[in-house]
């Protein structure tokens, strides 16, 4: 199998990860190019790679020569443009989440596949490609606690990102738990109610955090998430899946428990790159193996459109008080 050339797009703390990523983890891939805004930071990028290009922008690392595949790693807010260039060329996809910030761009990522007829585009929703969560979604589909009634899930960050804002808790953070409800439970969500207690006093004055949000799904289940993104102590996601005749729990215990001297401790990761550093490592190697084969690995650009429009629902919920419908599209046939 020949060496598949990745471009990617944007080098910051999840783009540098991913470049580390492939030349460590992966095989059967390199990066070619690397395109980040800030040129000083590419070319720092670069020169750790053999062969690679440095460019300010997505185009000019897209059209390098050696390129076979694109990952994005910028801004949100940059995705669907780096999407739609990849896609001019044909090129498979592994975008981070969001895939856009917004349900329409999602719509429109989905329209140029459709005009290409194929899938290229895949979402980098990496807890499906947890060891625990993949437990979790084998144990539901067969039945082993049957029919799922409720989700209880915990995101919890030690301390929040400079440029968090109330939409940020919805569109960077819940949206995790949105794709992890709709892959586990094989459902849609259809509704969104968001509560805000008191904030925390570590949260900045403009953020309103914690946040409790009631996710309704087509199937009568109910997930019900606490986004938490200054609770102090470290990364932390939990989730409990509760059928009619039984429970399991993932996100409890992730290293070893020391008891000593009357007491018992155990140390907590601190950043989402440690908790789910082999659910990225999968995810990386199965999307290179799947886009060798012009294949999709993994959540599709139906799943980003979904994860945007409910992430749009809970945006409006927490901004008003009131539960707010989701609004989906019919599902295409070429996601179907």
């Amino acid at each position: 199998m020949s060496t598949l050339g990745i471009a990617v797009i944007g080098v910051g703390k999840m783009g540098a990860d991913h470049v580390r990523r492939i030349g460590r983890t992966v095989g059967g891939a390199r990066v070619a190019a690397v395109a980040d805004p800030d040129g000083d930071r590419a070319k720092e990028v670069a020169a750790g790679l053999d062969g690679a290009s440095a460019h300010t922008d997505a185009a000019g690392a897209i059209a390098a020569p050696g390129v076979q595949a694109v990952l994005i790693a910028s801004p949100g807010a940059a995705h669907e443009e780096a999407i739609g260039l990849a896609l001019e060329r044909r090129l498979p996809v592994l975008c981070e989440k969001p895939m856009t910030p917004d349900s329409a761009g999602a719509l429109r990522v989905m329209e140029a596949e459709q005009r290409l007829g194929r899938r290229l585009v895949q979402v980098g929703f990496m807890r499906r490609h947890d060891a625990e969560y993949e437990e979790l979604k084998e144990l539901l589909d067969t039945g082993g606690i049957g029919r799922p009634l409720f989700l209880h899930c915990r995101h919890r960050n030690a301390v929040s990102l400079p440029f968090f804002t109330g939409d940020s808790l919805i569109n960077d953070s819940l949206v995790h738990e949105v794709d992890a409800t709709r892959w586990l439970l094989g459902q849609e969500v259809t509704a969104v109610s968001v509560f805000s207690p008191s904030p925390t006093s570590a949260a900045p004055a403009e953020l309103q955090d914690p946040r409790f949000v009631l996710m309704e799904t087509s199937g009568g289940a109910l997930v019900d998430v606490e986004v938490f993104v200054n609770c102090g102590f470290g990364y932390e996601v939990r989730c409990e899946a509760v059928g009619e005749s039984g429970s399991a729990s993932i996100g409890e215990v992730r290293a070893m428990t020391v008891r000593r001297a009357g007491a018992r401790s155990g140390a907590i990761p601190q950043d989402f790159t440690v908790r789910f550093a082999d659910a990225y490592d999968r995810q990386l190697r199965r999307w290179v193996a799947a886009a060798v084969r012009g294949r999709v690995a993994g959540p599709d650009a139906w799943d980003g459109y979904a994860a945007a429009a409910v992430c749009e629902a809970g945006i409006a919920a927490g901004r008003s008080g009131v539960r707010t419908p989701v609004e989906l599209v019919d599902r295409p046939a070429l996601y179907r």
